[in-house]
């Protein structure tokens, strides 16, 4: 692969511990499975090139974790380079992959309504269960950033799933019939 590549024995068997949790990371930040695919992969390979003097310093999922955050915030920037439909698209809903990651469509939806940074934010510090300061190292600002990002997260974490709520809870009464 060029570089100086490394330990493919250590960078297959880190890839084989740590897939999972690395995919599920990118799923939340993304909320697509492709793209979290994508990302994974990315920081996968941006990673190996320098698998060595990564594994030098200790336990590369940190070093790991940033790169897939760092890719996402920076695909995010260029996401208007990106191909664009100039067509009508369909007005079909596709049907849902049975694997998905993670079970609670509703929260997908508003974890994806979030702001690139502050789902990477709040993913960061509550499914990932970071730190402040680890949050802050893998975003690369300071620590007052992530808790006025994560407080205003999950302000709007909880707005959106009250509001869904009440859908639901409008949804499942029972109509009157008339006669």
């Amino acid at each position: 692969m060029g570089g100086d590549g490394g330990d493919d024995g250590s960078f297959a068997a880190f890839v084989t511990r740590q897939q999972q949790p690395l995919l599920r990371l990118a799923f939340l930040l993304a909320g697509d499975r492709g793209h979290a695919e994508d990302l994974v992969q990315t920081a996968l390979m941006k990673t190996y090139r320098h698998w060595d003097r990564i594994t030098r310093r200790g336990e590369p999922s940190a070093y790991v974790r940033r790169a897939l955050v760092t890719t996402h915030t920076s695909w995010r920037r260029r996401a208007w380079h990106r191909e664009q439909p100039t067509g009508r698209l369909p007005d079909v809903e596709a049907a849902q992959p049975a694997d998905l990651l993670d079970g609670d469509d509703v929260l997908h939806r508003a974890l994806a309504a979030l702001p690139p940074r502050m789902r990477a934010t709040v993913v960061l510090r509550y499914y990932e269960d970071l730190s402040e300061q680890q949050t802050a190292q893998l975003m690369g600002c300071s620590e007052s950033t992530v808790n006025t990002q994560a407080a205003r997260g999950l302000a709007r974490l909880r707005g959106a799933l009250a509001t869904a709520a009440s859908h639901d809870r409008q949804d499942s009464r029972p109509r009157e019939q008339s006669r």
